[in-house]
């Protein structure tokens, strides 16, 4: 589904230079659960940004499906990003002044989906995740877990391939880590590819691969016994 060959990025902070990403070469399949781990700096959150699309290596090639990512326009890049992809984040990003509803029909808009449509296909995700009750709420109305189940809703209302998940328990009490993590492993038995970051090692061997990274390369790659 995805393979990177060579991806490095650097960051210049003021008057010195950050390598996050050091030739990273990784390959993920169709239907994996991915998950990422290593200390802080490693270049997790990076390398997810950049399987995303949310930013671009320096060096290297991104292939999707064999398509070369590297030399598309900002546009195109876009209407892949929002076709293909959904996001889930540990601070849930939901905009403040929109209902759980609007919250999901948000990217369906950005698509193009009519009125109608984009309401019925939000409700019925806030259903999946168990949130019929709260469609009318506001995210400061709701708990965190209630919260990032908006967000996993939200990201999966263009029906994305892949959900790249940056820490999506680490700002929830484990109980509710818990729930968010059983409905992600519920979308990966449905087929969607997950890749996850995470610092927590129980939550890293929850995955069907491991990818462990430190100081910018991959230091270890295992795959879960079936």
């Amino acid at each position: 589904m995805i393979t990177l060959e060579g991806i490095a990025k650097t960051y210049d902070l003021g008057s010195s230079t950050v390598t996050a990403l050091r030739g990273i070469d990784l390959t993920i399949d169709r239907g994996e659960f991915l998950t990422v781990m290593g200390p802080s700096g490693s270049g997790k959150s990076t390398l997810l940004h950049i399987l995303g699309i949310l930013d671009s290596a320096d060096e290297g090639r991104y292939l999707l499906e064999d398509n070369d990512l590297t030399t598309l326009s900002d546009a195109e890049l876009s209407r892949i990003r929002n076709e293909h992809f959904g996001f889930v984040f540990q601070s849930f990003n939901l905009f403040n002044e929109f209902s759980a509803l609007e919250n999901v029909m948000f990217p369906l808009m950005y698509a193009g989906v009519r009125g109608s449509e984009r309401r019925d296909r939000a409700r019925a995700l806030l259903v999946d995740v168990g949130l019929e009750h709260r469609m009318g709420h506001y995210p400061n109305m709701m708990s965190g877990g209630e919260q990032q189940r908006v967000a996993i809703a939200r990201a999966l209302a263009n029906n994305p391939s892949l959900i790249l998940a940056d820490e999506p328990t680490g700002n929830l009490p484990s109980d509710k880590g818990e729930e968010i993590l059983q409905i992600l492993e519920g979308l990966n038995r449905d087929g969607v590819t997950i890749v996850m970051v995470t610092h927590d090692d129980r939550l890293g061997a929850r995955g069907s691969r491991c990818v462990r990274l430190r100081d910018g390369v991959v230091e270890s790659d295992t795959r879960r016994a079936a």
